[in-house]
């Protein structure tokens, strides 16, 4: 029963932390080195400023 409420809570936490967009970072590092190796990506500060700099140029269907 505990293994299973803690299955239940992981999972919770993975759904939520997706929605969030806590791990688009750790995904953008992983597809730079495979796209473009050697060269090095985006620090996770500059990563965010331009992710969210383009949702401000281009904000698509959000409601605000």
């Amino acid at each position: 029963m505990i293994a299973a409420l803690r299955r239940g809570t992981a999972a919770i936490a993975w759904y939520v932390g997706s929605v969030m967009g806590d791990r688009d970072y750790a995904r953008y590092v992983e597809r730079h080195a495979a796209t473009h190796p050697g060269s090095e990506p985006m620090s996770e500060r500059e990563y965010w400023r331009a992710r969210y700099a383009a949702q401000d140029r281009n904000p698509g269907a959000r409601c605000c």
